[in-house]
Formats: structure tokens, sequence, C-alpha cells
């Protein structure tokens, strides 16, 4: 297949995010409008209306399923749409979708499986509003993360990311959590099935109308970090081997 044969799916795992969305939507590069996928965890707003006037692929979960959940919903969907190429973006218009080009251009090229926004990369990440125990807790849970994984990542927990179709059907992203702890798992999980990896700079918008945990989650989501980490460095020393790890069989499902 050549590289502009290549399928480019951009997915939107949406909570709320109605008055965010169409902003969202216009800083997407035409060329990657072709197929959008947004996925409606219940929201209590009218996300799905907006999401279906602008021609969106629309998905909705009766019942909110979690940021982890809407996301196995949105691979799912991407693949039967025969996706070669996923990104994730999150409606919230946190992030900067006119960096999406360079986003797929390793997976074009077959660089990389993963390509992940980075923030670090992207420098000045307090300036872009960032609270000041987000960006200590960031540094220091991917330099935990580093060593754990002996491979270097200047950031695990941007939302903006792209994926081969090979990485997502490799993974059992179905044994993955539905909460926010899924972003790692599906990082440790193609660590362990030796995927690889690059990462672009980017840089984050923080507003009210912008989708961010507290502080309570923060530290909950902080804590299953440091669990997946564990899990992970159990499986690879082969402590303890853990299924979730393991790369799927040509029989299983997404």
């Amino acid at each position: 297949m050549q590289q502009n044969e290549k399928k480019i799916v951009i997915i939107l795992p949406a909570y709320n995010a109605a008055k965010t969305l169409l902003r969202t939507l216009e800083e997407i590069p035409p060329e990657y409008q072709k197929h959008i996928i947004l996925v409606d965890d219940a929201s209590k707003d009218n996300t799905v209306e907006v999401a279906k006037q602008a021609g969106l692929i629309v998905f909705v979960h009766p019942q909110n399923r979690g940021y982890g959940g809407n996301q196995k919903t949105c691979y799912r969907e991407a693949l039967a749409l025969g996706a070669d190429i996923i990104v994730m973006l999150h409606p919230d218009h946190q992030y900067d979708a006119t960096v999406i080009p360079h986003m797929v251009r390793p997976l074009l090229d077959n660089e990389a499986d993963a390509v992940f926004g980075s923030r670090m990369l992207g420098g000045r990440p307090l300036e872009g509003g960032m609270p000041w125990w987000k960006y200590v807790a960031n540094v220091l849970l991917t330099a935990a993360a580093n060593l754990v994984f002996k491979r270097y990542l200047t950031e695990i927990h941007s939302g903006f990311r792209a994926y081969s179709r090979r990485y997502i059907q490799t993974l059992r992203l179905e044994e993955n959590s539905d909460d926010f702890v899924f972003d790692t798992e599906i990082i440790a999980q193609g660590m362990c099935c030796n995927l690889t990896f690059q990462e672009v700079p980017i840089v984050t918008r923080y507003f009210p109308e912008a989708s961010s945990i507290n502080f309570r989650r923060s530290v909950i989501y902080g804590f299953g970090i440091l669990g997946v980490l564990f899990k992970f460095w159990l499986h690879h020393s082969s402590i303890h081997r853990f299924q979730q790890f393991e790369p799927k069989s040509t029989g299983d499902k997404i």
C-alpha cells in the first residue's frame, strides 16, 4: 500500500464537548477531515447534535463508560472503518489539531508504531496554563515510567496520539481499565510487545471549557499509573505474567 492510500481516521472521545467541538474541528487540516469518528460517552449537553450537524460519524454510549471505555469504542469503530492510522484528539480544543500532519508522518513512513504529542518537547507547558502541580507530577511519573520501561519518552500523559493499525490490533485493549489509567496501560502494552514510539512537540491550552481532572482525581490517577508500572515490572521480569500485556492471538477480537 502506498503512503497516500493509507486511510487516516481521527477519533474524538467526547463528553460534554458541545461548546468546544466546532473549534476543534476548525483546526483539523482539510485533508484530514474525511474520516472523523466521535464517540459520545452519555454527555449531558448537545454534543451528539453538534457532531451530527458537522457531518461526523457518531456513536453514542447510552450510559457513561469512562474515558478508557470511550477509547475502546473509538478504536474498535476506527478499525471497522478500515483505518490504517488512528489519530486520537480530544474534542475540548485543548490540543492544537494543526499538528496532525506531523503526528502521522512517522507512521506513514513506517518509522514508528505510535506517535505521541509531548508538551515537554513543545516547551513552556506552564505558560500554556498547566497547573504547577500537574507539571511536577507529569515529570516525576514520566521519569518513573522511563526507569521501568527502560526506554525514553518525554511525556506519557498526553491525550493527543496517533497509532498504526498494527499497534491497536496487537494489544488486548478490552482488558484495560475504563478509566483514565487506560492511557498508561496502552503504552505499557506497546512496550511489552516491542512496538516503537516517536514524539512530536505540541502545546496545550487550559481554559474553563477544556476537560481536566481535579486534584483528587489526579492523585488517584497518579497511583493508578504506579500500579500499572508495578504490574509491567512484574510481567517483564517474569515474576508474574499478566495476559493483559501479552500480544493478542490471531483469533482474538479488539
